[in-house]
């Protein structure tokens, strides 16, 4: 008799915001899901909220022993991953200079080696090469930024984490096909600035002005992007399409990028004090 094993997902730094609510989405989909956060409480009380079998675990993504044991308590629960999130990440703002290095190297460790962790760590159970995994394929989504794609100031060490997420993805993917493994995806999500708790308090921020200078996005809207390429997976996803598409211009003629610069701060400091002034967009 063959019995048919229930699909799995991880989410890192799930324990609020975007992070729960792509878990949410996960177990509407019918995954046994597990809940990353670095406090134990809060991942617990994601997972409780989420419901149906979800788990928490607590994970630093910065400690690669951490992340591993999360995986190897999700395979051995299920004897494989099949979704795995790297959603956990940090913003500080700020000229470079003007940040501290443990300020620098926060913002590396978390959004830069957290993703990578995480995404060597679901490989390993995705081919069957880690403990009591039995491989099958599955997908990686990385939580990058449009910070990824081109210049932000503002946000200079931020961006370097962000582009560095998405060259480490292309060139796994790259990697994965040259050893003939072709059922493992890598999809990125670039949004544009997300209304979370990673920005309730940049309204006063003039060095964040960039991440308000499009549309503010809700974490619904990211949600529904993961919802798509869960259903067709796809390298990169810049939301939205039409600030994805600038940014790759202002990446591909820098001069130009840079010229523009000083409108798009204007335009974010404006949408701050608005902001300020309605306190703010309905939070979710």
């Amino acid at each position: 008799m063959t019995t048919t094993r229930q699909r799995t997902a991880l989410v890192t730094g799930a324990g609020r915001g975007l992070g729960r609510d792509i878990a949410a989405l996960l177990a509407d989909r019918g995954y046994q899901v597990t809940v990353t956060d670095l406090d134990a409480e809060t991942a617990a009380a994601a997972a409780a909220e989420i419901g149906r079998g979800a788990t928490s675990a607590v994970v630093d993504v910065r400690d690669h022993a951490q992340v591993e044991q999360a995986r190897d308590t999700l395979v051995a629960e299920s004897g494989g991953i099949d979704v795995w999130v790297n959603n956990a990440g940090v913003l500080l703002t700020g000229s470079a200079w003007d940040q501290s290095a443990e300020q620098r190297k926060l913002h590396l460790d978390v959004n830069t080696l957290g993703t990578i962790n995480g995404s060597v760590a679901a490989i390993d159970a995705m081919r069957g090469v880690s403990p009591g995994s039995r491989g099958g394929g599955g997908h990686i989504i990385n939580i990058a930024s449009l910070a990824g794609i081109s210049a932000v100031p503002g946000e200079a060490v931020y961006a370097a984490s962000k582009h560095a997420v998405m060259g480490f993805s292309s060139s796994t993917t790259a990697d994965l096909r040259l050893a003939g493994v072709t059922d493992i995806d890598i999809s990125c999500i670039c949004p544009d600035g997300i209304w979370t708790p990673m920005l309730y308090d940049k309204l006063e921020d003039p060095r964040a002005a960039l991440s308000f200078s499009g549309v503010l996005l809700q974490p619904s809207d990211v949600v529904r992007a993961v919802g798509k390429v869960l259903d067709k997976p796809r390298p990169v996803t810049a939301i939205p399409a039409w600030r994805g598409a600038i940014s790759r211009l202002g990446a591909a003629f820098p001069r130009l990028g840079a010229a523009a610069m000083p409108l798009m701060e204007k335009q974010g400091r404006r949408a701050q004090k608005k902001l300020l002034r309605t306190n703010g967009p309905t939070r979710r």
